[in-house]
This record gives C-alpha cells, structure tokens and sequence, in this order.
C-alpha cells in the first residue's frame, strides 16, 4: 500500500512512477497492490485552464504504462466493494477497481487496485462492460466488448485467476466507433463504424441483424428501461431511435449541423438526448420536437464526445478534441447558464461517469484523470 501525503508532489511522483514500474508489461497479465491517490491540495498548473474562472487540476490522478485512448467505468452493478475500471492505449487494457472517500470515509482520496492487465498489442477503441460482470464474494467474472484499430471487435470473458477468453468478432469492413451491450441480459452486443452499419450480435460473434445508416455511426445507446430500443448517432447530424422487434426507425431526431461526434441518452430521463456535433453541444426533449431544445457553443475547436452523468439526470460533461497541446474537459448543468467545472489534460481522449457518484474519468498522456463535481 502506497500513501502520499498532502504537498509531497515529489515524492509522489516517485512512488507513483516507482508503482507503474513494478507492473509487469512482459506477461500476458498482472495482479496489482491497493494504491490510494489522495487528492492533491494544490492543483497541477500544468493542467489547468488558468483563465478560466471553474477550472482546476483533477481530483484524483492514476499514473499509467501508455497514453490511454479510451477510459469506461463499469455502469451496472457487480456485487463488488469498488467501481470497476476499464483503460487502454495502444497496447495494454487494464481493468482495475477504484473507491473514493465519498463511498468510504476511512478512504483518503481515491484507493486504486489492478486487478489485470491485458496485454494486446493493438489499439482499443471503445470498451462496453457487460451486465453479467461479477465481483461478489462467490463469483468473479468480467465481461466486456472491445471496439479495436483492426476493425474487429473482442469479447472478453476472463475470472481474473487462470480462465481469460477472447472471442473475435468479425464483419466491419471500416473502423468501429462505439459498442455496447444489451444492458438487461447481456446476451447480444451492438456496434457502429464508418462503414455506414449497426450491427448486432450474439456472444459466438454470429450477426443477428444490421441497419444500413446513411452516413457513419458514431454513437449507440442500449436503454435499460427501453430494452427493445436503441439510439444509433450518425455523423451527419441524425439520430435515430430503432425498435428492435420491428426492425424498423420509430423516432429520428436532427442536429441541424454537422459533424455529429458523440450522442448519449440519459439514464436518469428517456426523454433526454444530447450530443455533440460541431463546436457545440445540443439537448433534445425527444416529445417535442426532433430539433434540439438547447444549444450553446462549448469547444472552439471542435467537440468530441458528450455523457450524462449516472447520478444526476441535469449534470453531463463534454470534451474537446484529443492531441490538441491542452484538451478541455467541461462539466455542465441545465439550471446554469456556464459550464460548472473546466478541466484539461495534454492528450485527453475517453469519457466516462461513475455509476453512483457526480465523478468522470477521462484519459490522457500516461494517466487517467478523475473529477469529482458538486451535485
């Protein structure tokens, strides 16, 4: 167990780099020690959009092997005493667990566990968590999709000791943007890419049935409370919702710009959409008009994903484009006017929210951040 004490950068820096050098990066896996990361009482200047009245340096700050591409942390519940974690870059997944000092208070800050790392050699795109992810006292097993460079996707089914399986899952014929599972029986999984299709599968990899899109599928959403429905994003700017006994279009709605980026549909309230396409971020009421209800400018240079947040239906957060010298990570509120928090990271890439908590993960040049945002 590793501690660093409030104002002792350096010597955090070194037992955080010494942490990151014990992990194994021959094996095909490795077994890791808890490591609380209290939160820093300084800001990192580095980080910071200094001119920005809400900005601030992350809350919590994990050190990885390889710049993280995609970050997700489980969105179902597992039995488990911490959330689970997925990240990867071009190489590594890593699947960890974290807990924070909202959860427990005898925590300090954040306690990160590894509990494996995957070690790949291609680059992840996109990582779906299945429902069936256990982490009780009897059973663990994980269960996850990976969306990968190569244009395939990969099931994972692995109890985190001897028994990790791998099953390739074959059809795009261009890169994948996102997947994701049936979130109530996880027993078929669903993906878009840029060749113009949704496609949706069963766990052996056969394909049940596709949409032809009319431009490239950017984003999906598989509701838990609308199970026979799924929400496929269109980079032109369209999104349309599916009835998936029917196989046919119910409900489209349209951003009126383009390119669309990312599109999520809240867990809190099925009658709100939002996305990103353009410089702006956009919100739907999808019962009263298929044009956006709000609109406001967020990234200048082009936004790139939007999530709601888990815990509080009016909360979600937006990020810029990744590679930029410093990519912002905004967090919003509907009752406000302004973005409630600025964050930014070098190489920010990946978006995900805590299941319980108003905390979001993003990804970034050997780290993954972490922001925890008043409720």
């Amino acid at each position: 167990m590793l501690h660093f004490p409030p104002g002792s950068e350096a010597v955090a820096a070194n037992q955080r780099r010494a942490a990151v050098s014990q992990r194994s990066i021959e094996s095909e896996s490795s077994i890791g020690d808890s490591v609380p990361f209290p939160r820093d009482p300084r800001p990192d200047l580095g980080e910071m959009m200094v001119n920005e009245a809400g900005s601030r340096g992350a809350t919590h700050t994990v050190p990885t092997e390889e710049t993280v591409h995609v970050v997700e942390l489980n969105p179902f519940e597992d039995g488990g005493a911490g959330s689970l974690i997925a990240y990867g870059g071009d190489n590594y997944i890593v699947v960890g667990s974290c807990r924070f000092q909202e959860e427990d208070a005898e925590i300090r800050g954040m306690e990160f566990k590894t509990l494996q790392t995957f070690n790949r050699g291609i680059r992840v795109d996109s990582i779906a968590w299945s429902p069936e992810t256990k982490m009780d006292t009897l059973t663990q097993l994980i269960q996850f999709c990976t969306a990968d460079a190569d244009r395939k996707l990969r099931l994972l089914t692995s109890d985190l000791k001897e028994d990790t399986r791998w099953q390739v899952i074959e059809g795009h014929t261009d890169y994948i943007n996102d997947v994701v599972f049936d979130p109530n029986t996880g027993k078929q999984i669903a993906s878009v890419s840029d060749d113009h299709t949704c496609r949706i599968w069963d766990l052996d990899g056969n394909q049940k049935t596709s949409f032809l899109l009319n431009s490239p599928g950017m984003s999906l959403c598989w509701h838990p409370e609308e199970i026979y429905k799924l929400m496929v994003a269109q980079k032109n700017g369209i999104i349309r919702f599916y009835d998936l006994v029917t196989l046919q279009a119910i409900l489209s709605l349209d951003c009126g710009q383009m390119p669309l980026m990312s599109a999520d549909w809240c867990l809190g309230n099925t009658i709100k959409v939002g996305a990103v396409a353009g410089n702006d971020w956009l919100i739907w009421d999808i019962t009263r008009s298929s044009y956006p209800q709000e609109k406001r400018p967020s990234h200048l240079d082009g936004a790139q994903q939007f999530r709601w947040s888990k815990a509080n239906e009016n909360l979600f957060a937006t990020t810029g484009y990744p590679g930029k010298t410093n990519s912002q990570l905004l967090v919003h509120h509907l009752g406000h006017p302004q973005a409630i928090l600025f964050g930014s990271a070098s190489v920010a890439s990946g978006l995900s929210w805590h299941r319980t908590l108003p905390l979001c993960a993003i990804g970034g040049d050997r780290k993954v951040l972490f922001w925890m945002t008043e409720m």
